[in-house]
């Protein structure tokens, strides 16, 4: 964590590490928690508050990888499984991270993080949706609350002591403070970090109980929870040396015991089929056999007659067909190894470190690099040399004509060789196939704004204004919109959605100042005066707060 704002990361310490920390050991029978306290320590509204921050911070400090493809899949994932909690009211917000260590966490607000490293381990989608699972159960069942609760009492004092030693840090002066204030930082993270690994027995398999239950609701595979963790344990067995646990078995201990549990919870849901022979009589006395197949959970459905020849959906009219989204296994999306691999080529450290994986992947199979592979090695290379990109990509499009993800990239992929008028028209005609989408609107803005120009930028803002209402905390739209705005001469909308794309990346004192500035201005009308009005007085109390507590941008202090 850079030391370059000390008080900033002992808040963020503070959000990110105190939300997770374990309730007190349970010994014996868990009775129901009729009295907690925990759901009036912090109304739902403080709770969304916190978590936002969060979010904001670690988008600051450069941890997560907001890229609108993965995105949607991830969200679609949350929202598919939120639906299906115990708490469906609950709005979930999933967002990634560029790191490589496997691990996810639950926060305030309904906020859970899934790091790079996670997906890349797992086999299938179903073993990613069963880790976000066993998290929102913590949030639904208010094991996060429950661990600020207890923060209170007991990370306070260890949060004082590395606020004391940062100050103390400071003004010491010199290139050795920010050393000092970091390592002030490290060693209290030090501290919390072995309460937060004590968890309870009693709410990790809770949140196991629960996953599993969300899980088979949603419509993914049982088993994915046993045979995610059961790999995650047996990479640690016998390791030694340099080889690190995986982030994710810290936080969440898995033993053979966690592991059984889950398999045997998998069988229980999915139950048994059982074939039953009734006799019964008929109107002329004759004896008939009748079959009949129960499970465990209750009856087998009959299976729907057949649809017509040509028609995939009894709900849309004789005629009218959707595109396929690819074939799914279990209750998976169908693009799981497409994120998997544009996960793989955005996260990589460098160009060369990500050519080099694939070309560890290409040797360690007989049969080379998969259709998936081959796309993130073409996303790789779409920077440096956009022409071969193009040329892989459109191989690619045409073994699998219907994937959105590879004719996006195609899409960047020709803008970026100057074929521009190719990449327009198949974004204009993909734009019409997927109206409203915001992956395709929000790529056709950024190859728009990149290629430049008055009349592209006019057209972005047209392909954005329809996202406007929903891109409140949307930093990746705000900053494309901006640009959109500025290019097509609109430079007083550009200022607004500059000024929010600064707050939602963690720089609220640098958006208040720049609203102000466009307060100024003698050609606001009154709609645009009213609206800058509105998010100032929005956002002052954070910055007040955030003074108040010593935290000052440091741009804002060089001015």
């Amino acid at each position: 964590m850079p030391a370059r704002r000390p008080l900033a990361a002992a808040l963020l310490l503070t959000l990110m590490l105190a939300p997770n920390g374990p309730a007190p050991a349970q010994e014996g029978l868990r009775l129901p928690d009729i009295g907690s306290s925990a759901g009036e320590l912090l109304t739902p509204a403080r709770q969304e508050e916190y978590g936002g921050m969060m979010l904001r911070e670690l988008r600051n400090y450069g941890y997560l990888l907001d890229d609108p493809l993965v995105d949607d899949w991830l969200q679609s994932m949350g929202n598919r499984l939120g639906a299906h909690s115990d708490r469906p009211e609950q709005h979930y917000t999933l967002f990634m991270m560029r790191d490589r260590q496997v691990n996810a966490f639950a926060t305030l607000g309904g906020y859970i993080g899934v790091n790079a490293g996670l997906v890349l381990t797992a086999e299938r989608e179903d073993e990613v949706a069963a880790v976000l699972a066993h998290e929102i159960s913590h949030v639904t069942q208010q094991h996060v609350l429950r661990g600020v609760e207890r923060a209170q009492r007991d990370q306070v004092p260890i949060l004082l002591g590395m606020l004391a030693a940062i100050v103390a840090a400071q003004a010491a002066g010199g290139t050795s403070s920010g050393e000092a204030s970091q390592a002030a930082i490290v060693s209290a993270m030090g501290l919390i970090q072995q309460n937060q690994i004590n968890y309870t027995r009693s709410n990790e398999s809770e949140a196991d109980r629960i996953g599993i239950r969300t899980l088979a609701r949603s419509g993914y595979d049982v088993d994915a929870m046993a045979d995610f963790f059961a790999r995650l344990s047996f990479a640690t067995r016998g390791n030694s040396g340099g080889y690190s646990v995986p982030e994710y078995l810290r936080t969440h201990p898995v033993n053979t015991t966690r592991i059984s549990e889950a398999k045997q919870r998998a069988d229980q849901i999915r139950g048994r089929t059982v074939t039953a022979t009734t006799t019964v009589g008929d109107e002329e006395g004759n004896s008939l056999s009748r079959v009949e197949r129960v499970t465990a959970t209750g009856p087998t459905f009959t299976q729907a007659p057949p649809l017509p020849a040509g028609r995939s959906n009894p709900l849309l009219p004789a005629g009218l067909e959707l595109a396929s989204l690819g074939a799914t296994a279990s209750g998976a999306t169908g693009y799981f190894p497409w994120a998997q691999e544009r996960l793989r080529a955005l996260s990589a450290t460098t160009v060369d470190t990500a050519v080099r994986e694939y070309e560890a992947l290409r040797r360690a199979s007989p049969n080379g690099l998969t259709p998936a592979q081959r796309y993130g090695l073409a996303v790789v290379r779409l920077a440096g040399e956009p022409a071969v990109a193009a040329t892989e990509l459109r191989r690619l499009l045409d073994e699998d004509p219907q994937n959105l993800w590879v004719e996006l990239a195609l899409a960047e992929a020709e803008s970026q060789a100057g074929r521009h008028d190719a990449a327009n028209a198949r974004l204009d005609q993909l734009l019409r196939r997927h109206p409203g989408n915001r992956p395709v609107a929000l790529t056709y803005a950024r190859v728009l704004v990149a290629q430049g120009g008055e009349a592209a930028g006019r057209r972005a803002q047209e392909v954005l204004r329809p996202l406007l209402a929903q891109a409140g905390d949307d930093p990746v739209f705000q900053q494309t919109f901006a640009r959109a705005c500025e290019l097509a001469g609109d430079s007083a909308r550009a200022g607004e959605a500059y000024a929010e794309a600064a707050f939602l990346n963690g720089r609220p004192e640098q958006a208040l100042i720049q609203l102000e500035n466009l307060k100024k201005r003698g050609d606001l009308d009154y709609v645009a005066r009213a609206r800058v009005d509105a998010r100032i007085a929005s956002i002052t109390p954070t910055v007040l707060e955030l003074r108040r507590q010593g935290v000052r941008d440091p741009d804002m202090q060089r001015r």
